[in-house]
């Protein structure tokens, strides 16, 4: 199998595919478009597990931990893309598995420093004031949205520590961690959609936020040794 290695002409091919498909999510969310909407987000993401398995993989075991990360984060997109009310929560369990393998892959090519330590106590702090914004709305779903929290810190703080170390590729570096800040900001609109105040601005900013840090992800695989 070619990767995008030996044909860089695929990722740019990836990039117009995703693009395409992203703006015509963003019109079915507009319009309120479902039976339109769960296909084009279904192989929007299916894009970015194909993106990854294009890689070249100079560490294959960060391609496999992560791979497996993607693969939850698009059951996650499946779950939440359905109209049921439960779904939201089958979703959040999903994406929480996600972020513990994201985490995995981080710390499996980066050794813990200080920084890591500096980059903890800086994610502990923003994840306690995102759970006290959210707490008053949050009703039944407290603990399970304190746990993601808790996870999705956790995996930025993996990604700081990627970011930090400079035995890594400086391009890995910055794609891990653009990918991961740009996952954390784009969950934020997801929560303020879910518990404060619906309306598609949440989805204009927080649908490209998603889709950019998960084929930033997924491109990271070619360049983290």
């Amino acid at each position: 199998m070619s990767t995008c290695a030996d044909t860089p002409w695929l990722n740019e091919l990836i990039i117009v595919l995703a693009v395409a498909l992203l703006a015509g999510l963003l019109v079915f969310e507009k319009n309120g478009n479902q039976k339109a909407k769960l296909p084009t987000k279904t192989i929007l993401s299916c894009l970015f597990i194909f993106t990854a398995l294009a890689q070249s993989h100079p560490n294959p075991g960060y391609l496999y931990i992560l791979l497996i990360g993607l693969i939850f984060c698009l059951g996650g997109d499946v779950f939440l893309a359905l109209p049921r009310e439960r779904m939201f929560l089958f979703g959040l369990v999903s994406f929480l598995l996600g972020h513990v393998f994201y985490a995995g892959s981080f710390f499996y090519v980066a050794d813990v420093s200080y920084w890591t330590w500096i980059g903890a106590g800086i994610g502990l702090f923003a994840g306690g004031r995102v759970f006290c914004w959210l707490r008053p709305h949050l009703g039944p779903l407290q603990i399970p949205v304190m746990l993601y929290i808790i996870v999705i810190t956790v995996m930025l703080i993996g990604a700081w520590t990627v970011f930090c170390d400079a035995g890594v590729e400086f391009l890995g570096r910055l794609l891990v961690f653009s990918g991961a800040v740009s996952f954390y900001i784009s969950d934020l609109f997801v929560a303020r959609d879910r518990f404060l105040k619906i309306e598609f601005r949440n989805r204009l900013l927080g649908l490209p936020l998603y889709y950019f840090a998960q084929f930033l992800l997924a491109f990271s695989i070619g360049t983290v040794d």
